[in-house]
């Protein structure tokens, strides 16, 4: 049996006879940081959206811990607590305080306390360096600082696994560098995480595995080492020689 905590199988996607995805396979490991890379439009973001059952796949299979979880085979509130997400536009209320949009999914999914769910919300808020700004609507704090909350949102659900969608691609350049030092403590403290990024020093430097995508296909998937050393695949080659020039 595999340790996989996610394995997704022949995954393929199409919106009418437009196919975004096709034969999708790959496993997340616990522990592991597992980065999709490749241009625009390759279909990064629809995989996430089906993993996170946001979209439902045309065909092929996801499995969290060895089940299903395809056709309704799970409650998708409970399932995405699990498998919380990070969005590229943070998807915070805008009518909420920033502690309030970490409070809010605890009580409503998990069932918890108000008191409960604000000190769980505090501890990741402080992790984030967002304890000072609790009061604040997201109109009034950065971009930066907005992704800052939508990753502690996200882990005070207590998820297994946190799917991060091109999370610094809707920021200005100088707040990049304080989200992408969140994920890499998240990944030095032993967070499971899939992330599609363009940031490549990141999905080098961080990931356990890189999946190289293009035209919702997988080109190549192995460990960052190799594949940015010695990619195997000429269409590898020529999307990272485009990041080697910048």
């Amino acid at each position: 049996m595999s340790d996989a905590i996610l394995e997704v199988r022949h995954l393929s996607k199409s919106f009418g006879k437009n196919e975004v995805l096709r034969d999708i396979d790959f496993d997340v490991h616990p522990g592991d940081v597992t980065s999709i890379i490749g241009a625009s439009g390759s279909g990064k973001s629809t995989l996430l959206r089906c993993i996170n059952l946001l979209e439902t796949p045309t065909s092929g299979d996801v499995l969290f811990h060895g089940e299903s979880v395809i056709g309704g085979k799970v409650n998708p509130n409970k399932y995405r607590a699990k498998v919380g997400m990070v969005f590229q536009s943070f998807n915070l209320f805008d009518n909420m305080s920033v502690l309030k949009n970490c409070v809010v999914g605890q009580m409503k999914v998990l069932k918890r306390s108000k008191e409960e769910a604000e000190a769980n919300a505090m501890k990741y808020l402080e992790r984030v360096g967002m304890a000072p700004y609790i009061k604040a609507k997201p109109r009034q704090i950065s971009g930066g600082m907005k992704q800052r909350v939508a990753i502690a949102r996200a882990l005070a659900m207590d998820p297994e696994i946190l799917l991060f969608d091109e999370p610094t691609s809707a920021l200005d350049p100088e707040m990049v560098g304080e989200v992408l030092q969140v994920m890499r403590g998240l990944a030095a403290d032993g967070m499971t995480m899939l992330v599609v990024t363009h940031e490549m020093a990141f999905a080098r430097d961080v990931s356990a595995n890189v999946v190289f995508m293009k035209d919702g296909v997988i080109w190549e998937q192995g460990e960052p080492a190799r594949l940015f050393s010695a990619p195997e695949r000429q269409e590898t080659r020529d999307f990272l020689a485009r990041f080697m020039e910048r």
